[in-house]
């Protein structure tokens, strides 16, 4: 089967940068330090890279107690998510730190001022943007996090970096926690700011992708099931493919578009077989599914860099397709 708009379809592609400018915009500032393992949570908040929205890099919506914590230990601030390496995490925020030295907005609204006034929720909300080839389409990716926190230092950045080595124009999404509902509202937000602002941006909004692991696969899967504008979005096509990562979600119908889906036999969160039944279904349905059952990675394994699902991200069917 053909795998639309996945890692491999714009690999080898030479990167030129679209000429944007938004909000929080890098322009001239002058960054004095990349990210070592012996800084602390706190240097990632007061980067002058990420200024006015270096809290929304880290899980919580209150991140106060954890200012202190060695990035060595950057595990401690994502409880539900396995094999979180800190290496992997310093990669993609100095990548982002690179960004915004050389001139690039790395972070985008998609509230306006209004709607943050009357809804201040809305404040913890944003997209990170880890650019690929200018005009290529665009993934979002949902970190998973319990609606709890949001794990984007581990499940969001560096899978958004993956993604734009190898061509697409990846973003993160930053949700509001503590509802299931708010962060579907959230996402559905965002396709529509992308959609509204795609030529700003650089990115085609054709065969785009959604992506998510376990909360943020279940974000992804609602939107493949009801869409955009059932969540308060605009009426906008559904992804031209999901990518849902261990979650126990098992929803499904004849109009979800082609899936892939991934899991461990020892996720100790999500129930495998409620996995393997929801892939039963969709296929039944008559849905392109692909599927990946690992052994030991355990939840939330993010890239799976040291796990069994290592280079899953590239290895899979649709990862190799044009």
């Amino acid at each position: 089967m053909k795998w639309v708009l996945l890692l491999a379809l714009l690999s080898n592609c030479t990167k030129k940068e679209a000429d944007i400018s938004m909000s929080n915009a890098g322009g001239n500032i002058t960054i004095d330090t990349l990210l070592t393992l012996s800084h602390r949570v706190g240097d990632i908040t007061t980067h002058s890279a990420f200024q006015g929205f270096g809290e929304l890099l880290l899980p919580w919506d209150n991140n106060s107690s954890y200012q202190n914590t060695s990035l060595r230990d950057v595990a401690s601030l994502m409880p539900y998510h396995s094999n979180v390496r800190p290496d992997v995490v310093l990669s993609s925020v100095n990548h982002m730190i690179n960004e915004v030295a050389s001139g690039k907005t790395i972070f985008y609204n998609i509230y306006s001022d209004q709607q943050k006034q009357q809804d201040r929720s809305l404040e913890q909300t944003g997209l990170f943007f880890f650019r690929g080839k200018p005009g290529a389409p665009f993934a979002i990716v949902c970190p998973g996090g319990g609606f709890s926190y949001v794990g984007s230092l581990h499940e969001g950045f560096p899978l958004a970096q993956e993604i734009s080595k190898n061509g697409l124009n990846a973003f993160v999404i930053r949700y509001r926690i503590g509802s299931e509902q708010r962060a579907i509202e959230d996402l559905a937000a965002a396709i529509s700011y992308i959609f509204s602002n795609a030529e700003k941006l650089g990115v085609s909004t054709k065969d785009y992708s959604l992506w998510g692991g376990s909360a943020g696969a279940r974000m992804v899967g609602n939107i493949a099931l009801s869409g955009i504008s059932a969540y308060g979005g605009s009426n906008l096509p559904k992804p031209a493919t999901a990518v849902i990562a261990y979650t126990g979600q098992s929803t499904y119908s004849s109009g979800f578009p082609p899936t892939f889906i991934s899991v461990a036999a020892n996720d100790g969160i999500a129930n495998v077989a409620t996995v393997d039944r929801r892939v039963e279904n969709l296929k039944a349905a008559g849905v392109e599914v692909e599927y990946r059952r690992y052994q030991t990675a355990g939840h939330g394994f993010g890239t799976g860099k040291g796990t069994d699902a290592e280079g899953w991200m590239l290895q899979s069917h649709f990862g190799r397709s044009i």
